[in-house]
């Protein structure tokens, strides 16, 4: 598609929840490298440039901060991350980038001061390479192909760094996911969605990779913080291969599979950890458990018991419970109690085995809220 049919993408314009968007840190390291390349090249000295977007169908008018020669050869420019109304750790950061010729005719990416380093595998980066995306970096290619235009292809060194980048990455999971050194160069689309659980999502499947990294061969998925300490100190799994999936097991369940399909490889367990009140609801067919987008599980529970032989009344108390924490504790003392909660764990890990065929076998371990084991742990 040609530039003149590419049509702005209005950052004014709010999302549909009513906050503003921002621009990703890949959106402002490729408008850095065009501003540098237009004063490298043309000795244009641009206050904005436009990236083209991912969709290939709009463009982001970008405003660059500080512009200008660093010596003979390398020219710097600068853009400051405007994050929009989204919380994000970068937002304010100045993310720049440095650029000069090479003579080997090719674009090469470097860290620079604040940009991070991966340090261990499963990430979209090799080990070793600057923590800059592999959709940031196909967006820099586009606006280098941009500038040069109808010229002669040429090699280009960018070097892409934040100022502060360090400080700001020990508020992030860099640290964790083995990034040294800053924050990575993130984004899909180029725009930042405020308050949206895009980036949580996309959290989560960077923490499914990390925890496939080094062919790991055990995994565990957390709802919470209930289970960690079994996962810790009795399953002995790292914490790497430990990942938060917060609400959104479908989510984290289909990376998961499509992350084992990319590898061709299949992992010998998942350990499905949590609380009922979370978990109970896939035997509902709910995979994403956040309470605004399902009901509570005490049916779910319920049902269970009926069908294993629970008194009528009893059953019914457990249904019309105020919590499943609630219902639990009117278990607690029931004979069979074990023996439901060990079968609630069976329906579930069946229930996600299904969505997960490269897993050769789902275990489920259910606790109350103080960490108490209900079922076969």
């Amino acid at each position: 598609m040609g530039r003149t049919e590419l049509e702005a993408f209005d950052l004014s314009v709010p999302a549909p929840n009513g906050l503003q968007r921002g621009r990703t840190t890949g959106s402002c390291a490729t408008a850095a490298v065009k501003a540098a390349l237009g004063l490298l090249l043309r000795g244009e000295h641009c206050t904005q440039v436009k990236v083209t977007l991912p969709d290939e169908a709009h463009f982001l008018a970008v405003p660059i901060q500080n512009l200008r020669w660093l010596d003979p050869q390398t020219v710097r420019a600068e853009v400051l991350k405007d994050g929009g109304d989204d919380p994000d750790n970068t937002h304010g950061a100045t993310i720049f980038a440095e650029v000069r010729r090479n003579d080997i005719g090719q674009i090469r990416f470097f860290a620079g001061r604040g940009v991070g380093t991966a340090t261990q595998p499963g990430l979209r980066v090799a080990v070793g390479e600057p923590a800059i995306n592999p959709v940031p970096r196909r967006m820099m290619r586009q606006a280098v192909a941009e500038v040069l235009g109808e010229d002669e292809a040429t090699g280009f060194d960018l070097t892409i760094g934040c100022e502060n980048g360090e400080v700001i990455a020990r508020k992030t999971f860099n640290p964790r996911l083995g990034i040294m050194g800053g924050i990575s160069i993130l984004g899909t689309s180029g725009i930042v969605e405020p308050l949206s659980l895009a980036s949580w999502i996309a959290s989560v499947e960077v923490y499914v990779r990390v925890a496939l990294g080094n062919s790991a061969q055990h995994i565990v998925y957390l709802p919470g913080k209930t289970g960690r300490t079994y996962a810790k100190d009795l399953l002995h799994v790292p914490e790497q291969q430990v990942v938060q999936i917060a609400n959104f097991l479908g989510d984290a369940l289909d990376f998961l599979q499509q992350a084992l399909n990319e590898e061709q490889r299949s992992l010998a367990v998942l350990w499905l950890l949590g609380h009922p009140g979370k978990l109970a609801k896939v035997l509902d067919g709910v995979w994403d458990t956040h309470s605004s987008k399902s009901g509570m599980a005490m049916g779910c529970v319920a049902r269970v018991a009926a069908e294993l032989g629970f008194d009528s009344s009893l059953v019914q108390e457990i249904a019309q419970a105020n919590t499943v924490e609630a219902a639990m504790e009117r278990l607690k003392n029931e004979s069979g109690a074990a023996a439901l909660w060990v079968e609630i764990e069976r329906r579930i890990a069946a229930c996600v085995q299904a969505r997960v065929p490269a897993v050769k076998r789902v275990e489920v371990r259910l606790f109350d809220l103080h960490g108490n084991t209900l079922g076969a742990a």
